[in-house]
């Protein structure tokens, strides 16, 4: 399984990518849909739990913004990946 950690700052593209390269494959986490950090909890707990591959669609700018979901990723088994503005446009 695998979780994808988008990095970037609002309006840079991460939610388009999300659908271009993940829609049909992983789960959509993103807090704007969401609305809340406990809904935003309960999917990610659901999706590790399930083994279901997601994408974190936030701006995750902060090493402890991200370790928080990294560390919770390879607890479970799950391979990690992050995409950052640079890399989409290489």
């Amino acid at each position: 399984m695998e979780m994808v950690l988008f990095i970037g700052v609002q309006a840079t593209g991460k939610s388009s990518f999300y659908l271009e390269k993940f829609f049909r494959t992983h789960i959509r986490i993103n807090g704007d849909m969401l609305k809340t950090r406990r809904r935003e909890e309960l999917l990610v707990r659901a999706c590790l739990e399930g083994k279901i591959p997601f994408v974190v669609d936030k701006m995750n700018l902060t090493r402890a913004d991200r370790a928080a979901y990294i560390g919770r990723a390879k607890a479970a088994g799950f391979g990690f990946g992050r995409c950052d503005s640079a890399q989409r446009a290489s």
